[in-house]
């Protein structure tokens, strides 16, 4: 069983910062690529931003520049700063990690989500 727990999220005003987290918890052999994605109302969960298990980033168009991933292997976490905040930016925010568990079993799991609110 593997388990993502997202935190760091809140209201913030317009311009401001946030830090997501997602720590991942379980009997874990290893984890692949990690991802954020985010889903506002009405709208289809986007990616915001993936880093693979070497570190390698990317981002889509409209964080770059304002967002950085990271992750901390030792300590299974995965990281979002998130500055400049827009209130475009408002909506849950969910972690998503690929891996493999002890046996050899390959996992594709997701974290409940936090929310983001920016106020203008």
């Amino acid at each position: 069983q593997v388990q993502l727990v997202e935190s760091g999220g809140g209201l913030v005003q317009a311009g401001g910062s946030l830090r997501l987290s997602c720590a991942v918890s379980g009997r874990l052999l290893s984890i692949g690529a990690m991802n954020w994605y985010r889903q506002s109302p009405g709208k289809q969960r986007e990616l915001v931003a993936t880093i693979g298990s070497s570190g390698s980033t990317n981002y889509t168009d409209i964080v770059k520049g304002r967002f950085t991933i990271s992750r901390d292997s030792a300590k299974r976490t995965m990281y979002l700063q998130m500055n400049n905040l827009k209130p475009e930016d408002t909506a849950v925010y969910y972690c998503n990690a690929f891996g493999v568990l002890l046996g050899g079993t390959r996992f594709n799991s997701w974290g409940q989500g936090t929310q983001v609110t920016v106020s203008s």
